[in-house]
Formats: C-alpha cells, sequence, structure tokens
C-alpha cells in the first residue's frame, strides 16, 4: 500500500521536474525505485494522476496568454498532431525497447550534453520568432516531430520540445513559453490513453482508501509546479539551459554509480 508520504515525495517529484528539461518520467522511475515500491496498478494510475496536478498549473499560470490570440491553438493542434500519430504507432514499443535503469542514465548523460552545448551552437544564430503566436505552421510542426523523441524513456517532453524549438528558430523565452503550452494536449493526451487501460480498477482506485492518496499528490503536484514553472523562466533567461544539462550529467553518473554499488 503506498502511503501518505510516498504521494507526497511523488507529487513533489512530478511538480519539480515536468516542466523541467530533466525528464519527469525518468525521475519517477527513479523514485519509486529508491522508495522500494511494489510494482502495482495503483502506482501506474497515481503517476498518471500526479502528472493531471503538474498539467493543471499551465492554464492558471498562462491564462492570459492562451485568451490573448487564437492562432496559439492552431499551432498547438499542428504540433500535437506528430505526438498523436507516432504516439498511437510507437509509444508502446518504444517503452519495451528502450527500458531499464541504465538506459535512463544513458538518456540523462547524452540529454544534459545537449543542454549544456546548445546555447554555444546557437550563439550566431539570430532567433526568427521572438512570440510564439508568431512562427510558422512549418516551424510548429517541426516541433510537434522533435516532441516525439520524448517517447524515448529518459528523454525530456520538455527538453526535447525545447531544443526543437530553439532549433527551429524560437527564442530562450517563447521556445520555454511553447512548451508549456503544448505540454497541455499532449501530456492530456497521454493520461487519457492511460487512464482507458485502467478503466476497469477505476472504481477501486477511488474508493476510500485511496482517493486521499490520489488527491495529496495531485494538490502537491500542482502546486510545486507553478513554482518550478515561474522558477525555470527566471533561470533560463539569465543563464540559459547549461544548469539543466550539468544536474542531467551528474544525475546519470550518479545513477549508475548506484546501480553498481547496489549489484
Amino acid at each position: 500500500m503506498i502511503e501518505y508520504l510516498d504521494a507526497l515525495i511523488l507529487g513533489v517529484v512530478e511538480g519539480l521536474t515536468e516542466f523541467l528539461p530533466v525528464s519527469s518520467t525518468a525521475h519517477l522511475i527513479i523514485s519509486e525505485y529508491l522508495l522500494k515500491l511494489p510494482a502495482s496498478n495503483f502506482l501506474n494510475f497515481l503517476t498518471i494522476f500526479i502528472q493531471l496536478g503538474a498539467i493543471a498549473a499551465v492554464p492558471l499560470l498562462y491564462f492570459k496568454r492562451l485568451t490573448s490570440s487564437i492562432a496559439i491553438y492552431r499551432f498547438v493542434t499542428i504540433s500535437f498532431i506528430p505526438a498523436v500519430i507516432l504516439g498511437l504507432a510507437f509509444d508502446d514499443l518504444l517503452e519495451a525497447m528502450f527500458k531499464g535503469y541504465y538506459f535512463i542514465a544513458f538518456s540523462w548523460i547524452i540529454g544534459g550534453i545537449i543542454l549544456v552545448n546548445i546555447d554555444f551552437w546557437m550563439r550566431n544564430t539570430i532567433s526568427s520568432c521572438q512570440d510564439v503566436s508568431q512562427q510558422s505552421y512549418a516551424q510548429a510542426i517541426k516541433i510537434g516531430f522533435y516532441q516525439c523523441l520524448a517517447m524515448i524513456p529518459g528523454v525530456s517532453r520538455s527538453g526535447a520540445t525545447i531544443v526543437g524549438a530553439r532549433l527551429t528558430g524560437l527564442s530562450h523565452q517563447a521556445a520555454i513559453e511553447y512548451s508549456f503550452l503544448l505540454g497541455i494536449p499532449t501530456i492530456l493526451g497521454a493520461c487519457a490513453k492511460k487512464i482507458l487501460d485502467y478503466r476497469a480498477d477505476i472504481p477501486q482506485f477511488i474508493d476510500s482508501d485511496h482517493l486521499p492518496i490520489l488527491l495529496t499528490s495531485f494538490i502537491v503536484s500542482f502546486i510545486v509546479a507553478i513554482f518550478t514553472i515561474r522558477f525555470m523562466v527566471s533561470i533560463v533567461s539569465k543563464y540559459g539551459f547549461k544548469y539543466f544539462g550539468y544536474y542531467r550529467i551528474l544525475a546519470g553518473i550518479l545513477l549508475v554509480i548506484t546501480l553498481w554499488l547496489n549489484k
């Protein structure tokens, strides 16, 4: 049985990592490993539920942006299409092919190297788009395909989207903001697909024993995500993405050491 402390910790982990380019899914998997939580359908359902808590923070913080221009919805829809098509076709296959703690460590390190160097690689590139509502349809579809890289475990959705947005010409600020906005349909869609897999167990999951655990993780994830989004915008505007890259590299190395010591 998952305890309230477990739910609180997982909620904090999800809220902290969902919008940072560090892979929230990988952090949840490692957290469950460190907490020694046994695999179960309820744990999988809890993981889905806390993602909904994190994504709920975006409409709250970006309400003005979401109501400022209809063009944003067109671009987000276009970027979301690759995730729908490729996600339905290959998501389960990729999860089965690329799994294991060592693969997560490898993904963290490779992604970290990219984040450390992305600003240097693009130092002489002038961003063609300073506002997400002014990007082109071609840019939107390219960003959508970059986001699909996150179907590989350990590859951050926000990281893949941000790097893809930068490579297609969006500025730092626009890339981050678009990653948040694109996360709304992407995460909701992924959660809906997974919830359907557990539809027969839902009455059991929302009984008096389980519902408080779900709500605790949801609320904690929501609150922490609000502060995390503000933190990320502030850090990237000042320092770029390199410190997130350093974190990923360090986390990957520490994970390898931990796994080796626990053999």
